[in-house]
Parts: structure tokens; sequence; C-alpha cells
């Protein structure tokens, strides 16, 4: 007997119970980012292996550790996407909708890291991610701040943080790394092995180490505020401005670095304390030369992403399981019945589009179908049967209210089913 495959580890189905969720969170995405005039771009899964080690960066974990990558039949190299910031400053270069423009884009979909699976964080995860091309000015880092704040408000989520940070110039940046390298090169013996060996390729990414040992040597590194740019300064405290104007809290974290090569001036996260370890759900920031690094015009950038598994684990957390309810559920009893109800519910469907309505199908008893009906969480059962076809009538019981059963004529049935759903 053959072995069963299962699914590869870290990737997993969304099963039907499940997926009203899925559906919940991106009917709400859609709504949310055209009413702030934010268009959908859709990108391929599979990128050009350059691409990312020109983005993200080729000494980073996620090109040296975490990609797909694998060669074509035409010895091409091929990776998954891991984000899709990168994808969609390629696609907006090749397709010459950044240079001298402004865009405002929202993606959606599957991303891939080959990293330890845990709740929230799989090899095949999904991510909702929100660009804004050709904006240099500080309003628009607000902008996508106080879109994340309504996404939460809108699907109900509570006790989530804002902390933002700056990162200055690139400029500004070079210097500081080079002061934090002499710093941290001083207290190299306490250094555990993974900050050893960021100190050689991305410096700052030290100063997120969660390694309670650094704790002190970390808190009393140079603060990269110091060796701003005024423009850099004056950016961030425009943005605070509109932060407090807007009545958006946030703190200040000075040790907020993001993870990936390209970010500078702003950087957020979206922070919760019911995920455990990995709190973040939502992050983005400035990533104004993206754009020229990969081969387009000089182009201001700033986005941000989150990831979607880790939003609806913590909405299962704060909220009570709700099913995807049913509002009908039709029993038909017998060939004719099914005929008419067929009909019947074709109409019902017709005018009433949003209405959620399960016609039985595959025959069986009364009690069969009864036990089907009560199952599927429907409000109504509507009966059609030999009697209820002879007087062209359905017989409405109610499944969920202390209601008695009535019987409506099939030429009021369409308007009396407003009043009873």
């Amino acid at each position: 007997m053959s072995k069963l495959i299962k699914s590869i580890r870290g990737m997993h189905d969304v099963l039907p119970d499940d997926s009203h969720r899925w559906q919940t969170f991106e009917d709400t995405i859609r709504r949310l980012m055209s009413s702030y005039g934010y268009k959908e771009i859709r990108m391929p899964l599979v990128e050009s292996t350059d691409l990312f080690c020109r983005s993200i960066g080729e000494v980073t974990d996620i090109v040296e550790k975490e990609m797909y990558t694998f060669e074509d039949r035409n010895g091409d190299r091929l990776s998954l996407r891991p984000e899709g910031t990168a994808s969609c400053v390629r696609a907006g270069i090749q397709h010459g909708l950044l240079h001298n423009q402004v865009q405002r884009l929202w993606y959606n979909g599957p991303m891939f890291r080959h990293e330890r699976p845990q709740k929230g964080r799989y090899r095949q995860f999904h991510q909702f991610g929100a660009e804004v091309y050709g904006i240099d000015t500080p309003d628009i880092d607000a902008e996508l701040i106080l879109i994340g704040a309504r996404l939460w408000q809108q699907l109900g989520l509570k006790g989530i943080r804002l902390e933002i940070n700056t990162l200055g110039s690139n400029q500004a940046r070079l210097e500081y790394k080079q002061v934090l390298v002499d710093y941290l090169g001083q207290h190299h013996e306490v250094l555990d092995d993974d900050s050893k060996r960021r100190l050689l390729s991305n410096p700052l990414r030290v100063l997120d180490s969660k390694n309670p040992a650094m704790k002190e040597i970390l808190d009393n590194a140079p603060a990269l505020m110091d060796y701003l740019d005024d423009e850099s300064r004056q950016q961030f405290a425009k943005l605070t401005a509109r932060l407090d104007a807007t009545g958006i809290e946030y703190t200040l974290n000075p040790r907020l670095v993001r993870g990936l090569d390209y970010y500078c001036k702003t950087v957020f996260e979206w922070v919760t304390d019911e995920l455990g370890a990995q709190g973040t759900i939502c992050a983005g920031g400035r990533y104004d030369g993206l754009v020229e690094q990969l081969g387009g015009k000089a182009t201001p950038a700033i986005g941000f992403a989150l990831g979607i598994e880790r939003i609806l684990a913590l909405l299962e957390s704060q909220q009570e399981q709700q099913l995807d309810s049913i509002d009908i559920y039709l029993l038909l009893l017998g060939d004719a019945c099914e005929v008419r109800g067929l009909q019947l519910a074709e109409a019902i469907r017709e005018k009433y589009p949003d209405l959620k309505m399960i016609t039985h199908c595959g025959g069986g008893s009364f009690k069969s179908q009864m036990k089907k009906a009560d199952k599927s969480g429907a409000r109504i059962a509507l009966i059609l049967a030999d009697d209820e076809l002879k007087n062209e009538q359905v017989t409405l019981k109610f499944l969920r209210e202390k209601k008695e059963q009535t019987t409506v004529s099939f030429d009021n049935l369409l308007t009396s089913i407003a009043a009873f759903t």
C-alpha cells in the first residue's frame, strides 16, 4: 500500500471551516484600500534570484538561508518570492509605472521562506502589502500608518501598539554603522555568534537582538538619533506632529532597525504581546533608494506589509469563533419537489444575491435532511414535500429561534423571505 502523501512541512491547507475568516479579511482590505485610493497589483510567484540578492541583500538571512531557489531548464536561477516589495518595484520599473509618477498600490498573496515553522509563521505564508511611489514628504508616511490603525479598528483587534523610528539618510546611516561597529568591536567577547556574524554583514541588526546577555551593552550603544542629518530630523519631526494631530499613539523605539538592507528614514512596526516572542504583525518604512538600486530612476518610496496568518491568529485569540452562517436550508422531498424546488431556489438567489442558501441535493428522508439542515448552521429551513407542492406553498421552520413554523405560498415567498431573514 502506497504511503499517504501529505502537505509539505510549513505549508498548510486552508479548510472550509476557516476560509470564511480569510474571505472576511480580504474583503476588508479591498474596501479599505479602495477608500484611500490605492489600486491592486498582482505579481508572479517566481522571480529571478538576482532580484532579491540586489534588493534584500546577499548577506541577509533571507537570501543566504531561507529562499527557495532553483535552476530552470534554461539554467536560469529562479526563486519563489520571499516578500513583495522587490517584486512590486520590479513590476513598476518594467511597466513604466514609477518615474515622475505617484502610485499608490497594494498586493496580497503567498510568499515563501524556508524557516522553522511556528504558530503564525509558516514556510508558505500570505502577505498583504501597501506601497507608495513618488512622494518624499512625511504626510504619506503618516497616511500608511493611519491605514494600519484603521485596519485594526475595522477588524476589531485590540492591544496593538505602534513603534516608530528613523534610520536617517543613507549617508547618515553609513556613518553611524562605522561608529556602531567600533563600539561593538570593543565588546566582541560578549556578542553571541549571530551578532558576530551580523557585525560584519549588517551591524544595525545587532541592535535588534533579543539575547538578554547583551541587553546592557546594547542599551549603552551609541544612538542612531545622535547621528542623523538635519533633513532626516525635520522629516521625522513632521511625521510625529501628524501622528499627534490625528490621535495616533506611538512609542519611539531607537532599536527598531528592520531586517532588510533597503530601508532608510522612517521605519515602523505594529506589535502585540498576544503571539509570543514573535510579536510584530505589521512592519514597514521608507526605501527611497530601492528603485534606483534595481535599475530604475531615483524614486522615493514607502510601504508596509503584514502576515495574514498572524492577523488571523490574533483575531481567533481575541474573538469567539464564528461560523460562516447559512441563512436558509431548502429541503426537497421527492422528484417533483426537487424540480420545483430548484426553480424556487434560483428565484430566491436572483432576488437576494447576498443571501446564503443551501439547496439539499442527494435525496434522503425528511429526518436525514433535517439533520443536515441543523448541522449546516442555517437559521431557517424551507421544506417542500408532496403536500406543500400540491398546495403551492413551502413550510418555513425556524432552527435557531423559538418561533412557530409557518407556511408561505409560492407567490408570496420572495417578499416574505426579507422579513424572516
